[in-house]
């Protein structure tokens, strides 16, 4: 132990003088980005933006469990002529299949829905997605997507950080080093998790918004669906405001002289973060209560909108986010993970986000924040052609598949009304045009105005960057 007197006086002081335990008082995740020294937005680093941005923020609507893509978007009505027929080794030719299939018969499921052409572009949409296809013009559908991870949670984690293995930043935590906060009362990366009617057996581990190397104050903040939607954000019963902020002064001046002692970037970190908590207890209830809402809003996002927690609730949440200045909102929308009972439960995922996404779309565009918002769909990957169990069952489902699969963005930049890339017969291999999500992580840098390749941070000795070390490149076909 320390014979150090200022050693003495911060454990004196947290643990005797305040009677609140610094457990009590810190956040479920590290937040901040302004200084008890300035109340201003905090600028990111310096340099960037190394060109001017076509998005000042980006809402990621990630659709956890792999959509499946033949049955949403990508179109294969050739199928037919293949159903229940064996895939051809030249289609599939070696590739690897999960424990839950590889052992059966790989015979072919043609899509169980219906798909028409949308507005001027004419984009495939399916029936169970009627309101994603009245925005499709304002779409740009990316059908050649591919990946190297056929599990999920190093597929889930690879399409956040750019690396299988947990430990890196995930790409808001990467935004919000970069370019810093547009606000002053909200964190810069917020994250939501849609509140299921029924419980889902898939994990959302918090590293897929976690910091990594960097510094924890650029980590994603979780929104919960309760009373509290941060924890420990309210004062304890019976402390007035000013002896709370009385304390807080003085709690910084303490870990101000101990970063003069130890230089850990940490400590600056945790001042940071007691001010923006400080700032959060007003700016969160007002974020969060949507009584200000006229009736309007609610019917355009669809009957689940009043429900707290789901997912049409979030995206009514994304767009007051967006409002205020949050660099980087992430939605998460699990169990589309569908191995079994594809024609009911595709259909039960489709239902919950279908109306609420389009409404987005709709909503920003009409606030005239669409243009400088990058808002992007898809999930960690897609769907197998053959059937998983009894093809031709109301209880097949379709396993995993890496090689292909469907995203869409909309505005910050990108072209609307496209379809870029596309699929063979079998919706099995990229035909033309393959986007990886290393292109993908470096697109979405190149719209935010950052040059991914001089975009990096120093963690043990090597300089790491978001798309990794091997080739990645902007998608120039869908920049606007």
């Amino acid at each position: 132990m320390s014979d150090s007197p200022l050693h003495t006086t911060r454990r004196y002081f947290l643990g005797q003088c305040t009677g609140v335990s610094v457990g009590s008082m810190a956040l479920s995740s590290l937040l901040g980005q302004a200084s008890a020294a300035s109340q201003a937005p905090a600028l990111g680093l310096p340099g960037l933006p190394h060109f001017a941005p076509k998005a000042k923020r980006v809402i990621f609507l990630t659709q956890s469990g792999g959509p499946s893509q033949l049955e949403l978007y990508d179109h294969k009505p050739g199928l037919m002529k293949w159903a229940g027929t064996e895939l051809p080794e030249s289609v599939r030719q070696g590739q690897r299949l999960t424990t839950m299939t590889a052992n059966q018969k790989q015979l072919i499921l043609p899509g169980i829905t219906k798909f028409s052409r949308h507005g001027k572009s004419g984009a495939t949409v399916s029936e169970w997605l009627p309101h994603l296809g009245e925005v499709a013009d304002d779409l740009c559908f990316i059908k050649s997507m591919t990946t190297d991870q056929i599990n999920h949670a190093p597929a889930m984690t690879q399409f956040l950080t750019g690396n299988q293995i947990p430990g890196k930043p995930s790409m808001g935590a990467w935004v919000s080093y970069g370019l810093g906060s547009l606000n002053q009362n909200l964190p810069d990366y917020l994250v939501l998790i849609s509140k299921m009617q029924r419980p889902s057996d898939q994990p959302l581990y918090d590293h897929y918004w976690g910091s990594g190397f960097l510094p924890s104050r650029y980590q994603g903040v979780k929104l919960r669906n309760s009373k509290d939607p941060v924890l420990y954000l309210r004062d304890p019963d019976g402390l007035p405001r000013h002896l709370r902020r009385g304390m807080l002064d003085g709690l910084a001046e303490l870990n101000q002289m101990r970063f003069a002692q130890t230089n850990d970037a940490e400590i600056t970190t945790r001042i940071r973060q007691y001010e923006m908590a400080y700032r959060m207890q007003a700016s969160v209830p007002e974020l969060t209560d949507l009584s200000d809402e006229p009736d309007s809003v609610f019917d355009l996002y669809g009957p689940d909108s009043r429900r707290v927690g789901s997912y049409a609730a979030n995206c009514i949440l994304a767009r007051r986010l967006a409002e205020r200045g949050v660099r980087f909102i992430q939605l998460f929308h699990p169990d589309w993970d569908h191995h079994s009972r594809l024609p009911s439960w595709c259909t039960a995922r489709c239902r919950d986000t279908d109306q609420p996404s389009a409404a987005l779309i709709k909503d920003l565009k009409q606030r005239g924040l669409l243009d400088d918002t990058l808002v992007i769909w898809g999930g960690e990957f897609g769907r197998g052609v053959a059937g998983q169990g009894k093809w031709d069952s109301p209880e097949a489902g379709r396993d995993h598949h890496p090689r292909c699969f469907t995203m869409w963005m909309a505005g910050g930049g990108v072209k609307p009304g496209l379809t870029y890339g596309s699929t063979d017969d079998f919706s099995y291999n990229v035909a033309e045009n393959p986007v990886h999500v290393r292109d993908l992580h470096a697109t979405v840098m190149h719209l935010l105005g950052i040059e991914h390749e001089r975009f990096t941070f120093r963690s043990q000795g090597l300089d790491f960057r978001l798309t990794g070390v091997e080739q990645a490149n902007v998608v120039k076909g869908v920049l606007a």
